[in-house]
């Protein structure tokens, strides 16, 4: 599903999102705080959008994992800005990742803990693979807590999101009538911020994004 959509995933992000999920990304890294020095993991990948923000922010080395190939393929294509740091590209599974335990010092992912097949073994690897003092960021879409954003949101990504998405990507798999079902029926925050704190993680923290169409949850591995 998601190799048929890897080619115009780029762009249908930025259309079906207004350019804000640059924003959010954005956001994201300046939540990891300072990155001097310091070596990034970022699970389920994509094409690349969130490890190249984390490469332009000055940390040593920034790895991109992706359970699909022609993801990363699109994200190997892209060049190196400016000041960028080293990124890698392999294939991975978030459950069973190829990482040293206690040698990274930030993890993060981004729309794509929904798509795991067991989100609590991929947080429980993400907490292995973390430095003591390490951060795990997770960017994830979510249900606006007011009902009548709610309710336009519904609207917007159930029924016009899905179909300007599949003819744009010329996509017949369903890929787009998928992502927005499975953020109705993904975890809630609550049970999000339980998960991570059964895993180990502690300081853990909520923070909503326009309107709560979008979370980010920042905890920490000690």
């Amino acid at each position: 599903m998601f190799a048929a959509i890897a080619g115009s995933y780029d762009l249908n992000n930025r259309l079906h999102s207004f350019g804000l999920d640059q924003r959010w990304r954005r956001r994201v890294v300046k939540l990891a705080g300072g990155l001097e020095g310091k070596k990034v993991l970022d699970v389920a990948c994509g094409t690349g959008d969130l490890a190249e923000a984390f490469a332009q922010a000055g940390p040593n080395h920034v790895q991109g994992i992706d359970f699909t190939p022609e993801m990363l393929d699109m994200a190997r294509r892209r060049p190196l800005k400016p000041a960028s740091c080293p990124i890698t590209w392999e294939v991975g599974d978030a459950m069973d990742l190829d990482v040293e335990t206690d040698s990274v010092d930030v993890v993060s992912i981004a729309f794509g803990l929904r798509n795991v097949t067991s989100p609590e073994k991929a947080l429980a690897e993400f907490r292995r693979v973390l430095r003591p003092d390490g951060k795990l960021l997770i960017l994830e879409f979510s249900e606006p807590e007011n009902p009548l954003i709610r309710g336009l949101n519904r609207v917007y990504t159930n029924h016009i999101m899905p179909v300007t998405a599949s003819l744009i990507a010329g996509d017949r798999s369903g890929a787009y009538r998928y992502l927005p079902k499975s953020v109705e029926t993904f975890l809630s925050r609550s049970a999000i911020e339980s998960a991570l704190k059964s895993c180990g993680f502690s300081n853990v923290r909520q923070i909503p994004m326009t309107f709560g169409v979008c979370v980010a949850y920042l905890a920490e591995g000690s």
